[in-house]
């Protein structure tokens, strides 16, 4: 039987510069009553990284961590340079190898930050935390340079640079001290604007002998502050994690705080000088000089030795460590006393004190508590829902209006970014110059014209490419440079970008294609005021941007788009890549060919708009791309992949009409791919086979939730065109069409919750979607309508039954 595992230390701060840039007069470790900083090296030795590395790997493999948390902290770690960080993180993986999986992170100001930073920290897997402290007015109340100068501006761009879609997972959060001076809500509000992964509110560090500020002698400054944040925050819908807030939540519940200045759990962090010293919390510099001394170090005494150190021993205890005000208070299980430091008084009592932000603690507790107790019950749902309840509920109904359906390109394009990010990482060899160069590129434009670069990788068509280059079946390097040539042509950049050919062909995403000598392996592509220009071997092209829809020469095809009335979307006939949709695709269009492609989706569109407004906006908002199909007998074929968010393929039909049905049709399983990127609605193991009311075959489950959640869209296009029917032929012939999709959509809800392969999610989103057929069951239809309908219904099941039966499945 194994022995118990003692208490440890699991959280590491390891100073790696002792110095700041800024002078913040809030400061705990320059301005509060702990001196020693003075008498610390700048920068931590390579002697001291290596042995403090090896302690924390001693300590870990004895206490079977599985995990340990190491913040690279200072002063300010940024000024201890590239070098000196590299040499700290790579000793303690080579460390912890085989021993604890390392979370590594920093604590910075940000103001140094920069993109060698970021690609450093981006190899070595640091996370980052920016100090900030709202918006420019109450950032600079405290944290400025020595001189006095904002350092405002520089934050803001430490941010941005770590929200770019290549650093985004370094991103840590913001950390904000409290000033009860500022506003609350504009604090929040700014640091909201920026998109942070969570937001840590400090409270300023105080003791008796120093306590903290409390304008006009208010009871209660600081939880009233907090207050006002926490109610905008939930009013929102709790749109970021707040530390503070979040913690108070679960110690309400029983669970762990997040936060070592709440809740009762013991204390596991230790804190390494820059000379190797092991010194306790650095909050406790606040209270008196030396608080933090522990009289270890990394070169004579072990963890478990400063484990033993009687401050740490009072920091492990609990409640029974608590002075007996605290222990007697019926929130102590939340408040925990309050940060230990904070609980210092001088002349006998020391930290056997509450916490100098003692009502203000009780006045938060309290205040969350019966903010949580009033709540409404909330709807039956999971605990995390990727979408937005409203999305949800909508899509799931079978429609989604604009601002539904643009939530969804905007999780789309967060999928095509995190791809291209994994081509970056998995398929660029050290040998593969131009991938590379083609990605060195990319990140340059993602600095200089994200949006620009984030509408060439909303195009349908990447995420289809990056998926190829994840499989091994074609390169990197063409489908990079393509993608920085584009976006270098759209924003007009002076920059010309070398670009593989694919067989002689120059592929411009949502532009166009040039083609070139099939011997030309490669052409350069450059920007102009009137146009841009290709040159590859002996040829140059020189190519207007209001050329007509066949361009100049036989060399480029440009793209050609349909502008109608709130809705745009390109004819695809170019793209090489465009061959996904599992049919054939249409050779490009000649001229006559795309007048009609035109002219029928005027009229399609003109009747999407006025009898499915429904579906139109939706449409407009997310369709961008329609390829046409070859469809050899002239028959109505449509398709999407669903990898290719925000396209469809569609063999022109024989009517408008009849296109604006397979439109409507094929974006339903656009918008249902997308869902299903987001959340689970059924097995993905289930290899059970069902009933399909418009097939003999049967399919999946994800084949038959994709058909009928199609079919809500079919059967909707046929009920309101008997209603708005010109003759009487063509109102029986839509009534016979609804009354026929109306009983086969019905049929195959009921199939599917009946399956017992659904997700709770996935019962959710398919009730809703019967509620929506069930609701045109009660509409009235012709007797001979409905016979139909029911006999087609049980031939087909009869069919569908004789040919399981056979064994043909």
């Amino acid at each position: 039987m194994d022995r118990p595992i003692p208490p440890a230390l699991s959280q590491f701060v390891l100073k790696v510069h002792s110095r700041c840039d800024l002078a913040c007069d809030h400061c705990y470790v320059y301005e509060h009553a702990d001196t020693s900083w003075r008498g610390k090296p700048r920068a931590v030795s390579e002697e001291i990284l290596a042995q403090v590395a090896n302690r924390i790997a001693e300590h870990a493999r004895h206490h079977r961590l599985p995990t340990v948390h190491v913040v690279l902290h200072g002063g300010e770690p940024l000024l201890a340079g590239p070098g000196r960080l590299r040499r700290a993180a790579e000793e303690l993986q080579r460390a912890l190898d085989g021993v604890s999986a390392l979370d590594l992170r920093m604590h910075t100001n940000g103001v140094l930050l920069d993109e060698t930073f970021c690609e450093l920290f981006l190899e070595l897997g640091i996370k980052v935390g920016v100090s900030l402290d709202g918006d420019k007015v109450s950032n600079d109340r405290h944290r400025r340079y020595a001189d006095g100068r904002s350092s405002h501006a520089k934050v803001i761009r430490a941010v941005e640079l770590l929200n770019r879609p290549r650093y985004r997972r370094l991103f840590a959060g913001l950390l904000c001290t409290i000033d009860v001076e500022n506003d609350p809500v504009a604090v929040y509000d700014a640091l909201v604007e920026l998109s942070p992964p969570r937001i840590d509110f400090l409270l300023p560090h105080a003791t008796w002998d120093t306590p903290p500020p409390r304008p006009g002698g208010a009871a209660t400054p600081y939880a009233d502050w907090l207050d006002a944040i926490y109610g905008r925050w939930d009013a929102a819908g709790r749109p970021v994690p707040v530390r503070i807030f979040d913690s108070v939540l679960r110690t309400l519940r029983g669970e762990s705080s997040l936060t070592e200045s709440l809740g009762l759990a013991p204390a596991d962090l230790v804190v390494i000088e820059t000379d190797g010293t092991f010194e306790q919390a650095d909050s406790l510099k606040t209270s008196y000089d030396g608080a933090p001394a522990t009289g270890m170090d990394v070169f004579t005494h072990s963890l478990d030795d400063v484990l033993q150190h009687p401050g740490m021993l009072a920091r492990q205890q609990g409640v029974e460590r608590l002075c007996e005000q605290c222990r007697d208070c019926p929130v102590v299980q939340s408040c925990g006393g309050g940060l230990y430091a904070h609980r210092y008084r001088s002349g006998g009592s020391e930290f056997d004190n509450p916490s100098v932000f003692c009502p203000d603690l009780f006045a938060l507790v309290t205040s969350v508590r019966d903010r949580e107790a009033a709540r409404p019950a909330p709807m039956p749902s999971p605990p995390e829902l990727p979408l937005e309840q409203g999305d949800f509920e909508s899509l799931a109904a079978g429609f989604g209006g604009a601002d539904t359906v643009t939530r969804l390109a905007a999780a789309q394009l967060d999928i095509n970014q995190e791809l291209l990010a994994a081509v970056s990482e998995q398929c660029i060899a050290p040998s593969d110059r131009e991938g590379a160069a083609a990605w060195d590129l990319l990140t340059q434009l993602d600095a200089e014209v994200p949006d620009e670069l984030a509408g060439v990788l909303a195009h349908p068509y990447t995420r289809p490419w990056a998926l190829s280059v994840l499989e091994g079946r074609v390169a990197p390097a063409p489908g990079l440079a393509e993608i920085a040539a584009t976006t270098a042509l759209r924003a007009r950049l002076d920059r010309a970008v070398t670009v593989p050919l694919r067989d002689g062909l120059l592929r411009l995403p949502g532009l166009g294609t040039v083609r070139l000598d099939s011997s030309v392996t490669h052409a350069e592509v450059s920007a102009g005021a009137e146009g841009f220009t290709v040159r590859a071997g002996a040829c140059g092209l020189d190519i207007g941007w209001h050329e007509g829809m066949d361009g100049p020469s036989p060399h480029w095809r440009p793209v050609r788009l349909f502008a109608g009335d709130g809705w745009s979307v390109a004819i695809e006939d170019t793209d090489p890549l465009r061959d996904c949709h599992e049919w054939p695709v249409a050779e490009r269009l000649a001229a006559d060919e795309a007048k009609l492609w035109s002219e029928d989706l005027t009229g399609a569109w003109s009747l999407i708009r006025r009898e499915l407004p429904a579906y139109a906006d939706g449409v407009a908002a997310g369709l961008r791309l329609i390829t046409p199909l070859h469809a050899p007998d002239g028959s109505d074929v449509s398709a999407a992949c669903k990898d290719a968010w925000g396209a469809i393929g569609v063999a022109r039909p024989a009517s408008p009409e009849q296109l604006a049905l397979l439109i409507v049709h094929e974006f339903q399983h656009v918008k249902l791919a997308a869902v299903l990127d987001a959340v689970d609605l059924y097995d993905r193991a289930d290899r059970d086979r069902y009933y399909a009311p418009w097939r003999t075959d049967p399919r999946p489950i994800g084949g038959l939730l994709q058909g009928t959640y199609a079919h809500i869209a079919v059967t909707d296009f046929w009920r309101v065109r008997r209603q708005r029917a010109d003759s009487e032929r063509q109102r029986a012939a839509a009534e016979a069409e609804f009354t026929r999709w109306r009983q086969q959509t019905g049929e195959a809800v009921e199939v599917l919750l009946g399956s017992g392969s659904l997700t709770d999610l996935g019962q959710r989103f398919v009730t809703r979607m019967g509620e929506t057929v069930s609701k045109w069951q009660g509409e009235t239809v012709s007797p001979a309508a409905l016979t139909a309908a029911q006999d087609s219904a049980r031939r087909h099941r009869a069919a569908w039954t004789a040919r399981v039966a056979g064994g043909s499945e």
